[in-house]
């Protein structure tokens, strides 16, 4: 077991405790409560209702599309789906939120308790607790540098759906809280409720952060807002768990409130004190009646949802044998998933799953990553991968060459089978013709040959390599190995 993280001060180690409130963007065609487009990069104000500017008389009504991708996400987060949830006001005034007050819920949420589940790095599990989720509008966008001395307002994020996912505060590093927003953008990922793109904006992190000795009560947290990165996530909580400890060491006290994370300077800053929950003067709604949802519509949602990540890995370790840091690998986003199966179930059907994911993982993911591209855009295609793995499976090309192989498929986005034939690079495993090199390279290097025959037995690997290169890496390896295990005895 790895040991705990710790912030060491003067008086002793430190203990980080830390808790996420994730703003999840709805996937949906349209808007919470009004029929305007939700297209990410569209001109300033071109998708804003009368409902979404706040115009006097406009009522909302319910995104029905909306209500069950909450529940979904509820659902694949094995959380208790609320029969009767309520939607209120949050009431506070900024210039980008036009009616004075956002539409949320507060203590009737449409989604209760449920449960993520982290893999560490260091192969061990952690269970972290969901308190909620709720569905919210957000609220539209300042912009403070199109003018010298005025602040321009963009509406048309004004009124899109938010799921906003609040974990217990069961976190206690940096590390872990990475590995949770990663694990919850891949659940949301794989039942396509939400697309993560945090540089976009439609996942977006509060974090609250609080420090205690190891054992005592919580203590006072800070909550840093809106924070769009994971990278920006682990600096943040870094920061201000040692600011706080220097505080406390120095006999103060943690003020309560809303910090922003500066991410130039790498450290956080107070934004204003930090409001309770009176301070927004909560009510229901008048205008939206309590939303009640049917069992079976719950069910039928519940029958639809595709393979979750856990259960995909499970399977991945029990089908087809691999490690868990392979099957981790390779079920994070459900198109790789998707992609490895479609390799190992190809061509014959007898793929070996174990080659299958070291070639996925090392060789593709790395050229992929080397050249900046996404999965969707390689030039190599899963049925192009599988035929090259088949060509190792037969004989017809070494390992070794395949990688040069695969080297030319990702630069040209040939097969493997005709870049083998133009190339002439099939594998050479006529007996005669490899025992030919076998005797010519011994022949060369009797006087390695005699200290071989002496006891040296490490200079084998050298006539393997002798014998590889004079064949131009074409000769096959099983046989040369037993050939010269052969004439080397003797």
């Amino acid at each position: 077991m790895s040991e705990p993280y710790r912030i060491q001060g003067e008086t002793g180690a430190w203990e980080v405790v830390i808790g996420l409130e994730v703003h999840a963007q709805v996937i949906s065609k349209s808007k919470l409560f009004s029929g305007s487009a939700t297209t990410f990069g569209a001109d300033a104000n071109t998708q804003v209702s009368l409902v979404d500017a706040a115009m006097p008389g406009m009522l909302p009504v319910i995104n029905r599309e909306c209500v069950d991708q909450a529940v979904r996400t509820g659902l694949a987060l094995e959380a208790k789906i609320n029969p009767v949830s309520v939607f209120d006001r949050k009431n506070y005034f900024y210039a980008d939120l036009p009616q004075g007050y956002q539409i949320s819920q507060y203590e009737q949420p449409i989604v209760g308790e449920g449960v993520v589940h982290l893999d560490l790095p260091d192969g061990e599990t952690k269970e972290v607790g969901i308190e909620r989720l709720h569905l919210e509008q957000d609220a539209g966008k300042s912009l403070h540098d199109q003018h010298p001395t005025k602040s321009y307002i963009d509406l048309n994020r004004s009124g899109v759906a938010l799921m906003e996912i609040v974990s217990k505060p069961d976190l206690r590093s940096p590390e872990d809280t990475a590995a949770y927003i990663k694990k919850l953008r891949s659940i949301l990922r794989y039942i396509g409720t939400c697309d993560g793109n945090m540089q976009e904006g439609s996942m977006r992190c509060d974090v609250n952060v609080s420090v205690r000795k190891p054992g005592d009560a919580y203590g006072t947290r800070c909550e840093i807002k809106n924070v769009n990165s994971i990278r920006f996530v682990q600096q943040a909580i870094e920061y201000e768990a040692r600011r706080q400890v220097e505080i406390l060491e120095e006999g103060g006290s943690i003020r309560q409130e809303t910090r922003l994370f500066d991410a130039n300077r790498g450290e956080t800053r107070s934004m204003r004190s930090k409001e309770d929950a009176h301070d927004y003067r909560y009510f229901p709604d008048p205008d939206l009646l309590p939303l009640k949802l049917d069992a079976e519509r719950v069910e039928a949602l519940k029958a639809a949802l595709p393979e979750l990540p856990d259960v995909k890995k499970a399977r991945f370790i029990a089908e087809y044998g691999l490690s868990v840091y392979d099957a981790s690998s390779l079920i994070e986003e459900r198109a790789t998933a998707d992609w490895y199966e479609a390799v190992v179930k190809g061509g014959n059907g007898k793929r070996d799953p174990k080659i299958a994911a070291n070639w996925t993982i090392s060789e593709l993911f790395g050229a992929l990553n080397k050249a900046g591209l996404d999965l969707a855009d390689s030039p190599v295609s899963a049925d192009a991968l599988g035929g090259l793995i088949d060509l190792i499976g037969d004989g017809t090309i070494s390992g070794r060459i395949a990688k040069d192989v695969f080297a030319e498929m990702f630069e040209t986005g040939k097969d493997a089978a005709a870049i083998v034939e133009e190339k002439g690079l099939r594998q050479v495993s006529d007996t005669g013709a490899i025992e030919a090199i076998v005797d010519a390279v011994l022949a060369e290097n009797q006087d390695k040959v005699a200290e071989y025959r002496s006891g040296k037995d490490k200079l084998f690997g050298f006539f393997v390599g002798q014998t590889m290169k004079r064949s131009g890496g074409k000769a096959n390896p099983g046989m040369v190995n037993d050939l010269l295990k052969t004439k080397l005895a003797g």
